[in-house]
């Protein structure tokens, strides 16, 4: 059986979610700016109440954006050192997926419009929608001013708005039955989207393990 460890800080939430002998067991908690002081007690508490050793992993899974940079970068900080330590492969799984893989676990939902607050006047956004349990990305995700947002071209059935972007509100100009700003993504769903991505063997080694911001202009210098 599959030992897989997925965990999760790209926003205020921090989560890690634990599949071991086909059993799922996991720890949820919105604590804004206390990432790195909780992320690796959580995940050996976690492990410890289903006696799972470390050793047992068979790859390592997070949440690789986008979403807040520091959170972000957290969480591949932490992966990468248990992964190289481990000799693990790792499982980048994206935050707007995630979310979307949330609503479908919680409410149902297939097709899902996911928007991740990137301040500065702007949302990451991406479309999903559910095929064999698997929420699956319908054009590309991308960081973009509310009021530009789109649903895939020649869309149809209802669509669901998920997560912090949509606190903008009638400013997200798209017809959808439905939003939730307050949802955030949980290690629960990068666990399961990540099941799915190590079936198909997509699973990378440590050191290519990169974040995923969506703005060019994070890391790279403007060309003057």
């Amino acid at each position: 059986m599959t030992t897989l460890l997925a965990l999760d800080t790209a926003t205020e939430a921090c989560s890690v979610a634990l599949l071991h002998d086909g059993k799922v067991t996991s720890h949820y908690e919105v604590i804004p700016r206390l990432h790195a002081q909780k992320l690796l007690p959580m995940i050996k508490q976690l492990l410890a109440d289903s006696g799972v050793p470390l050793s047992a992993l068979d790859a390592i899974a997070f949440g690789r954006g986008p979403g807040a940079f520091t959170g972000v970068r957290i969480a591949i900080g932490v992966v990468q050192g248990l992964a190289f330590a481990l000799e693990r492969p790792v499982l980048p799984v994206s935050n707007l997926a995630a979310l979307a893989q949330g609503v479908l676990r919680e409410r149902g939902l297939q097709h899902v419009a996911a928007a991740i607050d990137a301040r500065m006047d702007e949302v990451y956004w991406g479309c999903y929608q559910a095929s064999d349990g698997e929420m699956r990305l319908v054009g590309r995700e991308a960081v973009i001013a509310p009021e530009r947002v789109a649903l895939p071209e020649g869309s149809t059935g209802d669509w669901f708005g998920a997560g912090t972007g949509w606190s903008y509100g009638e400013r997200l100009a798209v017809p959808v039955s439905a939003s939730d700003a307050t949802l955030l993504p949980n290690a629960l769903d990068v666990l399961s989207l990540a099941g799915y991505a190590w079936a198909r063997g997509e699973a990378i080694p440590a050191d290519q393990a990169q974040p995923v911001y969506l703005r060019d202009n994070v890391a790279t210098p403007k060309a003057f």
